[in-house]
């Protein structure tokens, strides 16, 4: 391995730049997942101290480096207990974006054949979703994907119920025992509803968002779910993933976005594509 020569004194190999390198763009990347939250400050301080640790030993200074060594190497199981939710995430992306992911994903359906019998009904959901626009009726659905959220259907009431516009409607009517919470769609079921989802704890979305949308922000920075959001107040829609929100989406938007992601296989093989292009024009000619 070639080494590049920084006056006399200094020995870096090229294998030290890559290393170099790679842990910044490691630590951006995390800072990038966690900036906003309140777990940046703790993040900061642990850097902080590694950091000094690392300058205390170059000064041989034994008492404090034992001393820092001992929090350093307890601090890992801190680390895991404190991070718990920007490291889920973290995985999430890994495991969803990685070759293996969409591998081993592939190798699991081959084995127990786990596909979708039928397509989700976008139709029956856009349209529920554009009349509670109309009427400023609030409302909060979330679409699985590969995460089951079995841990929130378990806090609402389960249905098990085919899509449809009325049904939709009947649960997010503001009378209704089940409008407050969210609904969980499921394998193209209505899995349950009156769901109680974690509120999002990122500081910069705007104080106009109220409880649902940064339910609908939590939903999705635990899992790969897409939220869909009414405002009781001004009935615009918006639609959450990947802890990310897109606000005043017209319903057009919203029939071209659900397209994308559930009428495309993880294998994005040219049929299921097509078939995801054949919705999109689909619902363009009846607009």
């Amino acid at each position: 391995m070639p080494d590049i020569l920084i006056p006399a004194f200094i020995q870096i190999r090229l294998l030290d730049v890559v290393d170099i390198l790679l842990v910044a763009l490691l630590l951006f990347q995390l800072y990038n997942l966690i900036r906003g939250t309140g777990a940046i400050n703790i993040f900061l301080g642990i850097l902080a101290i590694y950091l000094l640790w690392w300058l205390v030993r170059i000064f041989e200074m034994e008492l404090l480096t034992a001393l820092l060594g001992e929090f350093i190497s307890v601090g890992v199981l801190a680390l895991i207990i404190v991070f718990q939710p920007e490291i889920r995430k973290f995985l999430l992306i890994i495991g969803k974006k990685s070759i293996i992911g969409r591998g081993s994903r592939q190798l699991f359906k081959g084995l127990w054949h786990i596909e979708k019998d039928e397509d989700l009904n976008i139709p029956a959901i856009v349209n529920a979703i554009e009349g509670f626009a109309e009427q400023k009726t609030g409302a909060l659905i979330v679409i699985t994907k590969q995460s089951e959220l079995d841990s929130f259907i378990e806090t609402g009431q389960r249905m098990n119920a085919d899509i449809s516009e009325q049904l939709l409607g009947s649960i997010f009517y503001k009378n209704s025992p089940l409008h407050d919470g969210a609904v969980i769609i499921s394998d193209n079921r209505i899995t349950a509803a009156r769901c109680v989802l974690p509120v999002s704890e990122i500081r910069r979305i705007p104080a106009s968002l109220g409880l649902r949308h940064r339910a609908a922000i939590g939903v999705t920075e635990l899992s790969d779910a897409v939220a869909l959001v009414v405002s009781e107040q001004t009935g615009k829609i918006s639609w959450s993933k990947m802890g990310e929100i897109q606000r005043n989406v017209k319903p057009l938007q919203l029939k071209e976005f659900l397209a994308r992601e559930f009428y495309r296989s993880d294998d994005d093989s040219k049929e299921s594509k097509e078939r995801g292009s054949g919705f999109i024009n689909m619902f363009r000619k009846n607009k």
